[in-house]
């Protein structure tokens, strides 16, 4: 990440924190209105990257990165409804409308053993994995986090 793109990410997360944002397209008047060069697509990238979640119809910060990264999945919890296996190596969970992205961008984070990867849509993700007891060990891992 160059010294640009993180100055960026760091005034996003300031103006999250400082107020209600609802869309893309104000973060990105706010930041051109600070003087920034940025995209609509340069911000989606930012929003995804940063785990921020869209909830309630507005853009909510996740826990701090040092507790993503640990697994803390304490706020994600929230936004998690329902757990599905979908054949033996794929696990299909479902979210509140918004949300998917960023429990997918945790998880993806927290590097579990047992996770060839994520795909995730709006309110869906397709977890994969290599074998069947993988699979066994991530439905008892994702129980036990998300409470499901």
């Amino acid at each position: 990440m160059d010294a640009e793109q993180l100055e960026r990410r760091q005034a996003v997360v300031r103006l999250l924190r400082e107020g209600v944002v609802h869309r893309q397209e104000d973060l990105v008047r706010l930041l051109r209105a600070e003087g920034r060069d940025v995209t609509q697509s340069s911000i989606s990238r930012d929003l995804r990257d940063l785990g921020v979640l869209k909830a309630s119809g507005r853009y909510v910060l996740p826990p701090d990165e040092v507790s993503r990264t640990q697994g803390d999945f304490d706020m994600l919890a929230q936004f998690v409804r329902g757990l599905k296996r979908a054949g033996p190596s794929l696990t299909v969970l479902k979210t509140t409308i918004g949300a998917a992205q960023s429990v997918a961008v945790a998880i993806d984070r927290a590097e579990w053993p047992e996770v060839a990867g994520t795909i995730s849509g709006d309110d869906t993700i397709f977890i994969a994995t290599a074998t069947g007891r993988a699979q066994d060990e991530l439905v008892t891992r994702l129980q036990t986090i998300f409470r499901i």
